[in-house]
């Protein structure tokens, strides 16, 4: 049994879940979140004073629901911490003439590029730009969030010799010597 799956999920007061068969919908301050769910799965809610807690079992010993359960737990986590606190990745790009700023939010990268690179910004993400070489991804969905970073991240990551590219804010770009002289 997974032991990620048996931790219970406490609702603080102002979050608020829905189950309806196997959809469960978190609405908090920031938004709303809606995740199916497998049938291998039964979720329960429970009052517990002024705040809920939920928590997922598996309806049989299957290698599939074993391997579902940790997951769902997981994923609603995430939807909890989203709509309460949300979530943000930050980028910065390093390089000459390197920068990006928004446009009808859509970001423009230009990196290097013969042209510049426009990435739309996916429906419940906000990107802001500072100072021209700091990007900062913020929403609600964890996956949303992670993905778009690593889209924009993938533009041009980060190279190994000068280390100019695209990278996350604490991210370290383990650096190569250049080619030795005679």
């Amino acid at each position: 049994m997974s032991r990620i799956g048996k931790k219970e999920i406490s609702l603080n007061p102002q979050v608020t879940a829905d189950i309806q068969d196997q959809t469960v919908t978190i609405k908090g301050p920031r938004g709303h979140l809606t995740q199916e769910i497998s049938e291998l799965i039964e979720i329960t809610q429970i009052k517990q004073g002024d705040c809920d807690i939920l928590s997922l079992k598996i309806s049989d010993e299957s290698k599939e629901a074993r391997a579902l359960h940790g997951l769902y737990r997981t994923l609603i986590n995430n939807m909890v911490i989203g709509v309460s606190n949300g979530f943000k990745k930050e980028l910065e790009i390093r390089g000459v003439g390197y920068r990006s700023q928004i446009d009808n939010k859509n970001l423009v990268l230009n990196v290097g590029y013969s042209h510049p690179v426009i990435i739309p910004s996916p429906e419940g993400i906000d990107i802001k730009v500072e100072n021209n070489t700091n990007v900062t991804i913020s929403g609600i969905n964890k996956e949303l969030v992670g993905q778009t970073a690593a889209t924009i991240r993938a533009v041009r990551p980060p190279e190994p010799y000068k280390g100019k590219g695209i990278r996350y804010k604490d991210e370290y770009v383990k650096k190569k010597m250049g080619k030795a002289g005679k």
